[in-house]
């Protein structure tokens, strides 16, 4: 169905309830919100947030609520289960994102995430790859809203747990509030209750994914928006942000907010996050603390069969910024050490970092 379609539609029964229940309450006070469970995120993101990048980010931060990368309900039903749904206890609280478009498929595969143990199921409808594109999912499902609400709803049958979704806020060059509107309120009548809305369109010709993260315009007023019309759903905005004052912006606005590339490739801001957004005390004292645990991790790794290197290399940019940052970096890299147990390998950056600081 053209997306055209949906911009002459009237403004969704969802959207009307939620507007009325607001009024409903007593307004003769400021609404006071709890902290939501989807306050801060990191994105699920494509051969970067396996489990090793997860344990080492639940090491910064104890509230941030997490992401597997995307797993293709083919990939479940026909392939290596324990493979894509293996995780480390402490990752919680942790998120199974899931690519399909077939109801009882997604229903089975939402099913097996709860029995591994996931907090939370998320449909992938934001994706533009062309690869994805093949597969009749990711963000072409933004053009078909009701396939979603049934998609949706077989998974909240099937499952206890929390059931969301994430997608962009319009597909080509359709630039309509309405339509993402009309998505939200279609897709939540089938009782999903939280959405992240990465604030981009998704062109899904013409450009790669890289550069659908980065050319489409933000438009962070049609989240807002949408917060507005749909005050009772979990309203979570991504795209773009980079820094803790951007954050805070942004979560005058929407109920929460997620961050991709910048918190895989500078991992320490997630340290200070418990603290600065959610009231609570920091994790970690510093850096070196980190590297000792996530050796650890390694080395227990190692035990499974998973060489160091596959863990390591999520944790290059934790010294960002720093004297010696670089040639830290280059140790940890270095694949003529590939053989070394990790905890000698720490010890050699650490002494390469220390010759440059001093």
């Amino acid at each position: 169905m053209a997306c055209e379609a949906f911009r002459i539609n009237p403004v969704s029964r969802m959207a009307t309830r939620e507007r009325q229940a607001l009024h409903d309450e007593d307004m003769t006070e400021p609404i006071r919100r709890e902290f939501n469970p989807w306050r801060l995120c990191v994105a699920p993101m494509m051969d970067w947030t396996d489990r090793h990048c997860r344990y080492l980010h639940r090491l910064l931060s104890r509230r941030t609520r997490l992401y597997t990368e995307m797993v293709s309900t083919g990939a479940l039903l026909h392939g290596d289960v324990p493979r894509h749904l293996r995780f480390n206890a402490e990752e919680h609280p942790l998120a199974l994102q899931l690519g399909g478009n077939e109801p009882a498929d997604l229903a089975a595969c939402a099913k097996l995430g709860e029995q591994w143990g996931y907090d939370e199921i998320n449909l992938n409808c934001g994706c533009p790859s062309e690869r994805v594109q093949r597969g009749a999912f990711g963000a072409c499902l933004m053009a078909e809203p009701r396939g979603v609400a049934e998609g949706v709803k077989a998974m909240r049958d099937a499952v206890a747990i929390d059931v969301t979704v994430k997608h962009r806020i319009g597909i080509d060059r359709t630039e309509s509030y309405e339509f993402v509107r009309d998505f939200v309120g279609t897709v939540a009548e089938a009782g999903c209750r939280t959405f992240i809305v990465h604030a981009r369109n998704a062109w899904l010709q013409g450009l790669s994914p890289k550069e659908n993260r980065e050319l489409p315009p933000l438009r962070y007023e049609f989240v807002h928006r949408l917060k507005r019309d749909f005050p009772t759903l979990s309203i979570v905005l991504n795209g773009g942000l980079r820094t803790d004052e951007q954050i805070e912006q942004q979560l005058a606005f929407v109920d929460g907010v997620m961050i991709g590339r910048e918190a895989y490739h500078d991992p320490w801001r997630l340290s200070q996050w418990d603290a600065v957004f959610f009231g609570a005390e920091p994790l970690v004292g510093d850096r070196d603390e980190v590297e000792a645990r996530m050796v650890d991790y390694m080395q227990r790794m190692a035990g499974e069969g998973v060489p160091w290197s596959h863990v390591a290399r999520h944790m290059l940019g934790l010294r960002n910024g720093l004297p010696g940052a670089r040639r830290w970096r280059q140790v940890w890299s270095d694949h003529r050490l590939k053989g070394q147990p990790p905890v000698l390998v720490s010890r050699a950056a650490a002494g390469s970092r220390l010759s440059v600081e001093v």
